[in-house]
């Protein structure tokens, strides 16, 4: 194991020990939030801040992302963390450009029974609704007045579980991603079954080394697929790095401007 660059023999008191000590903090925070450094470096990850910038973060705006994952094989050429990787990066991204705290992700869901892959993991429904109850009710305490929960998992229980959740006074608002309109892109209308191929598109664009591209060479539709997944003809559809990134922009777009620019609506 290599020694940690940002280690200095230079005496703590030293005229250099707190550019070093910033140094080391950019790199640690940096390295923790994976992927693009960039929307790491200026997004405000509640795990990366002190007690006083956490507190300065919710007086400007007080609302939370919470990145709500699952570890479920979506398609054999993926990751099991495949939704918890692009929601988080999404959670990222948008805390980057709104200036709003972002929670640590939730890494796990409520998946259904079957199939069971290797290393799969599943919450019962109730286990993430209270999880998420008390993550919530530690925040609102102090003082946070909307949370944003975002999801890329589809499964029914998943999101009643997460929709169910309760506060005192703070807004809950549960996001989908795939939500979001993309029959244009996909050449018709969203359907639980189709997931995989989005996933497959949008880590070819966010996280190309994580496919497994021996098992999935080509990654388009064939008319055969369009024929037995879809009751609307369209043609096949190639889920490439071009199509993940239009999808990934389509999504934060939306997002950005439905959730975060919008008003939020009088109850």
């Amino acid at each position: 194991m290599q020694d940690d660059p940002t280690r200095s023999s230079v005496s703590p008191n030293g005229p250099n020990s707190a550019s070093q000590h910033l140094s080391a903090s950019t790199a640690a925070r940096s390295a923790v939030g994976g992927g693009d450094t960039g929307a790491a470096g200026r997004s405000k990850c509640l795990k990366l801040l002190h007690p006083a910038e956490v507190a300065r973060t919710l007086a400007d705006d007080p609302r939370v992302v919470v990145p709500v994952g699952t570890c479920e094989a979506y398609d054999t050429a993926l990751p099991l963390g495949s939704a918890t990787i692009v929601v988080e990066r999404l959670a990222r991204d948008l805390s980057a450009e709104f200036g709003v705290l972002l929670a640590p992700t939730m890494e796990y869901g409520v998946n259904s029974d079957t199939p069971a892959y290797p290393g799969r993991v599943a919450l019962r429904k109730k286990t993430l609704h209270r999880t998420l109850n008390d993550m919530l009710a530690s925040w609102e305490g102090h003082g946070v007045s909307e949370f944003i929960l975002l999801t890329a998992h589809g499964y029914d229980p998943h999101q009643e579980a997460m929709g169910t959740v309760s506060t005192v006074s703070a807004r809950v608002r549960v996001v989908d991603i795939f939500a979001v309109n993309l029959s244009d892109l996909v050449g018709g209308p969203m359907y639980t079954g189709r997931r995989g191929a989005l996933f497959l598109a949008l880590l070819r664009y966010l996280a190309p080394d994580l496919v497994d591209h021996a098992d999935t060479p080509g990654g388009a539709e064939s008319a055969d697929d369009v024929a037995a997944t879809s009751a609307v003809p369209h043609a096949p559809v190639t889920y490439d790095a071009a199509m993940g990134r239009a999808l990934y922009e389509r999504i934060r777009s939306r997002i950005s401007e439905r959730i975060f620019l919008a008003p939020s609506p009088v109850e």
